[in-house]
């Protein structure tokens, strides 16, 4: 069964491509997302990556929190799961 991990604290440089390298080091990695801004298209500075295994989740995590990638030193840990958020009501600033 897969499992979902949060990648955080990722320099902004960091690609899918980085992120695959790294974590097929461990196991089976089925998908990576960095998350952008809708409207620069630049990185927030996480990711969510997807391992094909439970116990390569688990790995990931023991071996790969606080390693560096571009000078930085990631968190490793397990994603929570998502939660519908209401629509945004406030003022927009543009």
């Amino acid at each position: 069964m897969s499992k979902k991990l949060y990648v955080g604290n990722l320099s902004y440089k960091v690609t899918e491509d980085d992120l695959m390298k790294k974590f097929t080091e461990i196991g089976e990695c089925t998908s990576i997302k960095i998350i952008r801004d809708r409207f620069s298209g630049e990185s927030k500075g996480f990711a969510f990556v997807e391992m094909a295994m439970d116990e390569d989740a688990q790995n990931a995590i023991k071996k790969l929190n606080s390693t560096a990638i571009y000078g930085r030193g990631i968190v490793v840990s397990e994603a929570s799961p998502q939660t519908k958020r209401p629509p945004f009501k406030g003022k927009r600033r543009f």
